[in-house]
């Protein structure tokens, strides 16, 4: 009897299902969505340098495996056979994915092993790759074993500068069949199938989150609420009808969709939603520019969404203008129909500043009174987005200068003073890192041999210069981030027994 040879389905399967077993590991949700967004075509690129080290041709069932790497969150591009064929042909150099410095330096500070288990998932990928001509040579084994130490060379705080390439000392591994290759991978789908996140655990995750003291206690108070409901049902006693749906008002960058996700998984986690997934949109997801093709746009989404949480950002984008021809009122009926027809399956969460949500909310009379819950997020003050841009260079091995550290708790306490319409809270404070990052590396590029401290410090004038309080040098492309101060927009809090639980 023949050796049975692992198709692309095969292939597409266990790859899915280590990939979503991975990712429940990471309780970060930050660093989680970094992972989902970026593992398809990270692992595909592996693939390619896997299939460059095989020894012999590409064929079809190197392309139909290749589009099968596909974990179902953000589905890629299918290729042809030529791409994939030149790809092989000129596969560059084996290195760690974006967000892996990140994953290493938060093991660092919460004493966690993520980053090793990465690479653990690496090996067995790798090697399932390999296999889909049915053997693993031994010299993609080897290229296996160098990709592999290469993570863990960056894990131990080196960061080699060269290709994965056979290494002489290595001995040579045993070619392997595909059926030693499946199960390999055997444990990727043993993970896949762990018990999911409990209620507790997520509300620590949410805990852990910086500031929103508001709207942590509203979510606990939500969760409560509905635990107490079930056990009345449970013991014949009476329950109001209750609405899940709930309306999240405040500026951008307050944690709106990061709550959104976590009380997508405390719906599942507690009974009340099957699945628990998060699907994000806004207006241009759901609107078409043709009659009938809105309602058609809208159901996809909302197709996705059953079992889960549907996550409007602007939803008050929605509400009808004064043209004639704008669709979003076909959407909000579509969603509202969705909201009676799946009310056991689907929650919807809609999202926005409070000024335009007013009018979203009474652009249909059913909107109203099944959103009746207001979740408030107010912006971060000074001193929370100082701990903010803290943890975010923690998270990304970061170590800022004293200076810098006693700069810090001034400079964001003014950037929350004179914030204005437009401000973004974290999102100013991420774009502000990511700045400071690029003018830091320009700063460390021409140091002739930069220690691992430099590599990690950042300094004041770094940082002023990020922020656009000093000039950049010429020919930087580092413009930093313009201060004007401008009126504070207020919230104001519904009241009424309508208001956030």
């Amino acid at each position: 009897m023949g050796k049975q040879k692992i198709t692309a389905e095969l292939i597409g399967k266990k790859y899915s299902a280590a990939i979503a077993a991975y990712a429940r590991q990471l309780g970060d949700p930050n660093l989680r969505l970094d992972f989902t967004q970026e593992a398809d075509a990270y692992f595909r690129r592996c693939a390619l340098g896997v299939w460059a080290h095989s020894g012999g041709e590409i064929g079809e069932s190197h392309v139909a495996a290749y589009n099968a790497i596909c974990s179902g969150k953000h589905e890629p591009t299918k290729a042809l056979y030529f791409e994939v064929a030149t790809g092989a042909a000129s596969a560059p150099p084996f290195a760690p994915p974006g967000f892996f410095p990140a994953l290493v330096a938060a093991d660092r500070v919460s004493q966690q092993d993520r980053a090793s288990q990465f690479a653990d998932l690496c090996n067995l990928l790798l090697l399932l790759f390999a296999s889909v001509d049915d053997q693993v040579t031994a010299e993609e084994a080897d290229y296996v074993t160098t990709c592999v130490d290469t993570l863990r060379e960056t894990i131990q705080g080196s960061l080699p500068n060269r290709p994965a390439a056979p290494r002489a000392s290595a001995p040579a591994a045993a070619p392997a069949s595909s059926q030693q290759a499946a199960a390999a991978a055997e444990p990727a789908q043993e993970e896949a199938a762990q018990p999911e996140p409990t209620a507790d655990e997520l509300l620590a995750q949410l805990d852990e989150l910086c500031g929103l003291e508001k709207v942590k206690k509203d979510v606990r108070s939500l969760i409560n609420l509905i635990k107490i409901r079930k056990l009345r049902q449970e013991n014949g006693l009476p329950v109001p009808d209750m609405s899940l749906h709930l309306v999240f008002m405040g500026n951008p960058g307050t944690g709106k969709t990061t709550v959104a996700r976590l009380l997508a998984q405390l719906y599942k986690a507690i009974g009340v939603l099957p699945q628990g997934q998060l699907v994000e949109v806004d207006r241009s997801g759901l609107v078409a520019g043709y009659v009938g093709q809105t309602a058609l746009k809208t159901q996809e989404v909302i197709q996705k969404a059953l079992g889960g949480v549907l996550f409007i950002d602007e939803a008050y984008a929605l509400a009808s203008g004064d043209s004639g021809n704008d669709f979003g009122q076909e959407a909000i009926d579509t969603i509202l129909k969705a909201m009676e027809d799946h009310r056991n399956e689907l929650v919807v969460i809609v999202a926005g500043y409070q000024g335009p949500m007013a009018r979203f909310l009474t652009s249909n009379p059913g909107l109203e009174s099944r959103f009746n819950k207001y979740f408030y997020f107010e912006d971060y003050t000074g001193p929370q987005l100082c701990s903010i841009f803290q943890g975010m260079c923690r998270k990304n091995g970061y170590t800022p200068d004293d200076a810098l550290n006693e700069y810090a708790p001034g400079f964001f306490q003014t950037l929350y003073d004179e914030r204005d319409y437009n401000f973004g809270n974290a999102r100013d404070v991420r774009n502000l890192f990511e700045t400071l990052v690029s003018v830091q590396s320009d700063r460390v590029a021409a140091l002739e041999s930069p220690t691992r401290e430099d590599l990690m410090c950042l300094t004041l004038a770094d940082f002023q210069q990020a922020a656009g309080e000093t000039e950049p040098p010429e020919g930087s492309v580092n413009q930093g981030l313009a201060q004007v101060p401008t009126p504070t927009l207020t919230l104001v809090e519904k009241e009424g027994p309508d208001a956030a639980v």
